[in-house]
């Protein structure tokens, strides 16, 4: 039998329902108030896009003491707590399926009447998931419990599932479908005749017609049994494969959509950042829906989704008060949205320094990075047959690098959250965003314009241009014979074991002055006679650097062979991160916008410098 998955006011809990029929309770033990009931059966749920899986074993679920029995999940006030439950116990049966059982105490005197007189008998039961495994069966999403624990117990009009009910007497006649069966199979209904208990054809007989009544079979199902000569196990078993064969089944309805929460979740982000920055996010057509809809609107929404009710008359204060407070979904709205923005215009400002000319790598924490560099033969040595392999050292470099921390912060204002004003939000996630593109670009280039121009000391305590080093070239304007210099002195760049480099210029990096001039130099021009074929056309690419001063200008080799500057980020938090807050000083939300960067030289053979005319 299949369970309904809903969600009980804790955000954090679930809990399972399904119609189920009143029965009257046969455990009852009225000096002590107590009752004895099936708490959960463990069946499977359908639960939007996918299908929720428990397991009710050990391994997955330890079993409390007692738990608090509550008025159909409402756990908002101990007006509410109508009793407790004890003697919780795991119940397995011959196939390995697990029941959870325990002993029903109600100090309610109304709940105690309706459980008594058998108007009453639903039990759901509430809990919390720890970890989930995701799979795949038959194309449907199944996600499976791997820890859960029981939260609290409530009498319900509508149990988890036809085994979640209190347990009842077999004397019962009128009954429905999904009780029979579970009275067929289970040993709380007429039990089997035992030998020493029928020994005569007219016993059987009568057993046979008592569970025909009980079914709601009829006597021509009774006398058809009869005729056939069988047993009271035969008809039993024939019984319940005439009910399970001719029932209906029971139509649930759910509040909850076809699509699973993450993708809502994710569709009103991208709504929710479009709004504000139509111009840096996108809209996509599964998002399109959610365009409209207000920050009230999809708090709304989400509580709606989460199981609240009453959520037309709240007003849009106390409704966006309640999502931040309740529902884990809504403030993640605003950090994803924040998040979209923010990230978009750091792309959209970042520096050629830092995306083209850069190496990048991740570190684990704040701790200098060091370099590992080969020294070894250049060339692969000859070996004899007895001959010795001669191994390749490696040194750890001088040059290396070490993480900072940079931060910005900004309140918005519980009034600009009401009025749906997100205008000064959307404005201060650009900056951020153009903040952290600037801090990185500016680091970079400070690397290289350090020391009058000549760039950051290596490890060997010279400057990244020098005449020791081999690019810095004599003052020349930009031209076809100036870049040819350059890239020569590139070329016969030298490894430290002395072979050579072999170093391939790609980029030219100018000022803005000379952007035109660079562009000039390096188009590719149809040529009328040999002598007029520019060697550089299509073979460079031009960067332009506003930091940079007028004048000077340089040529880079790919940072994929030849790194000169590599730049890093924390592997957890690689570039700009946002998270938020509850305000604390000021009413509304807290944004704080962190990145953790850092950026350092770590070869000269991969630049050339050439100071140029002055401008």
């Amino acid at each position: 039998m299949s369970e309904t998955l809903t969600r009980a006011a804790d955000p954090g809990m679930l809990t399972r329902r399904a119609p189920g029929p009143s029965l009257r309770p046969a455990s009852i033990n009225e000096a002590e108030r107590t009752v004895l009931a099936v708490l959960s059966s463990g069946a499977s749920v359908q639960r939007g896009g996918y299908i929720e899986r428990l397991s009710l074993g050990p391994a997955n679920l330890e079993l409390p003491r007692s738990l608090p029995l509550l008025d159909n999940h409402n756990g908002a006030s101990v007006q509410h707590v109508i009793g407790s439950v004890d003697q919780i116990r795991r119940e397995t049966d011959a196939q390995g399926r697990h029941t959870i059982v325990g002993r029903l105490r109600l100090a309610d005197d109304h709940a105690w009447g309706l459980v008594k007189d058998g108007h009453l008998s639903g039990v759901s039961v509430g809990y919390v998931v720890m970890t989930w495994a995701d799979s795949t069966e038959g194309g449907q999403r199944v996600r499976t419990a791997g820890r859960l624990a029981l939260r609290e117990v409530s009498l319900v009009i509508a149990p988890a599932d036809d085994g979640a009910r209190i347990r009842s007497t077999p004397s019962q006649e009128s009954r429905t479908m999904p009780p029979e069966i579970e009275a067929l199979a289970t040993e709380h209904e007429a039990p089997a005749a035992q030998p020493g208990e029928m020994q005569t054809r007219a016993a059987i007989n009568a057993e046979i017609r008592s569970i025909a009544r009980a079914a709601n079979l009829g006597a021509e199902f009774a006398d058809a049994q009869i005729d056939a000569g069988a047993t009271v196990e035969q008809t039993r078993a024939a019984a319940f494969e005439h009910l399970t064969r001719s029932a209906q089944p029971i139509r649930t309805h759910v509040g909850v959509q076809h699509d699973a929460p993450e993708l809502i979740h994710a569709r009103q982000v991208e709504a929710l950042a479009h709004r504000n920055a139509p111009d840096l996010c996108p809209l996509s057509d599964a998002a399109r829906p959610y365009a409209g809809m207000t920050l009230a609107g999809m708090a709304r929404d989400a509580l709606a989704r989460n199981g609240e009710r009453g959520l037309g008359s709240m007003s849009d204060e106390a409704v966006l008060i309640r999502a931040q407070h309740t529902v884990s979904d809504f403030p993640a709205l605003l950090d994803g949205a924040g998040e979209h923005i923010l990230l978009a215009s750091y792309t959209a400002a970042a520096s050629p320094v830092r995306t083209t000319l850069a190496r990048q790598r991740l570190a684990r924490d704040f701790r200098a990075i060091s370099l590992l560099r080969l020294d070894g033969p250049g060339t692969l040595q000859r070996v004899t047959e007895s001959g010795e392999i001669k191994a390749v050292t490696a040194a750890e470099a001088k040059e290396g690098f070490a993480l900072e921390t940079f931060a910005g912060l900004f309140n918005l204002s519980r009034k600009a959250l009401v009025n749906d004003d997100l205008g000064a939000f959307a404005d201060w996630q650009r900056q951020m965003g153009k903040a952290a593109a600037e801090t990185e670009a500016a680091t970079i280039v400070g690397l290289l314009t350090a020391n009058a121009g000549m760039g950051a000391k290596l490890g060997d305590g010279k400057t990244l241009f020098h005449a020791d080093h081999g690019n810095l070239l004599t003052g020349d304007s930009l031209s076809v014979e100036a870049l040819t210099a350059a890239r020569t002195a590139m070329r016969r760049q030298r490894n430290p074991n002395n072979t050579p480099a072999n170093v391939t210029p790609r980029f030219l990096l100018v000022a803005p002055e000379q952007e035109t001039e660079a562009e000039q130099v390096v188009g590719a021009l149809t040529a009328t006679t040999t002598e007029a074929v520019n060697p550089f056309g299509g073979k460079l690419t031009v960067l332009v650097e506003p930091r940079l001063p007028a004048g000077a200008w340089m040529l880079f080799a790919d940072p994929a062979t030849s790194p000169v500057i590599q730049c890093g980020y924390l592997s957890s938090a690689p570039g700009p991160q946002l998270a938020s807050r509850d305000g604390w000083d000021v009413l509304g939300r807290s944004f704080r916008v962190v990145l953790d960067f850092g950026c350092g030289v770590t070869d000269f053979r991969g630049a050339q410098r050439n100071p140029g005319d002055a401008i």
